[in-house]
């Protein structure tokens, strides 16, 4: 078997271009952000709660999970693994109570991921320690960007739902075409 050939050095130049191209990303740092917030929210959390169990692939979850319920594969599916990862993560979430897996009404072989009224009280409480984190940043940074922050961000969800949606589309007509 042949030795792989040696990969060849990435230059600081390279590294510095890379790291001033991703601080001029608005997605970069809406992503890193976002990222921030989970882990800081989570810490808040878990140490109220003097327990270290939720993590932040749990709550990564959170958003993919209707009221109703969803199919283990749909959440999957949002969240781009497996099917097997996401039971995995969610029998976590069962053992502490948070949420149920639950027959789904359309196939009775199948079941769905939905919260318990534990979850649902966990995820208020969640919630308010966001709040808490908005209240500190707006303190730091302004109320007025802070709002100005979450009025751009209450616009730019539905366009990029709009933006991804028109992409799955066209990867469906893609597909059909061939």
């Amino acid at each position: 078997m042949p030795k792989p050939s040696p990969r060849k050095p990435i230059s600081n130049a390279r590294l510095q271009a890379l790291a001033q191209a991703k601080q001029a990303s608005a997605g970069q740092l809406l992503l890193k952000a976002a990222r921030l917030l989970d882990e800081t929210a989570v810490a808040r959390v878990s140490r109220a709660a003097r327990s270290a169990a939720l993590r932040p692939v749990h709550t990564k979850l959170f958003p993919h999970i209707d009221f109703e319920g969803t199919r283990l594969v749909a959440i999957a599916e949002r969240l781009g693994v497996t099917k097997q990862a996401v039971s995995h993560w969610v029998s976590e979430l069962a053992e502490m109570g948070v949420v149920e897996l639950v027959a789904d009404p359309d196939d009775g072989r199948a079941k769905r991921v939905r919260f318990t009224s534990r979850g649902v009280e966990a995820i208020h409480d969640g919630l308010g320690v966001i709040r808490g984190i908005e209240e500190e940043l707006a303190a730091r940074l302004g109320a007025r960007r802070m709002a100005a922050f979450r009025e751009t961000l209450a616009d730019l969800v539905p366009t990029l739902e709009a933006l991804r949606d028109r992409d799955a589309g066209d990867a469906t007509s893609a597909g059909e075409s061939r």
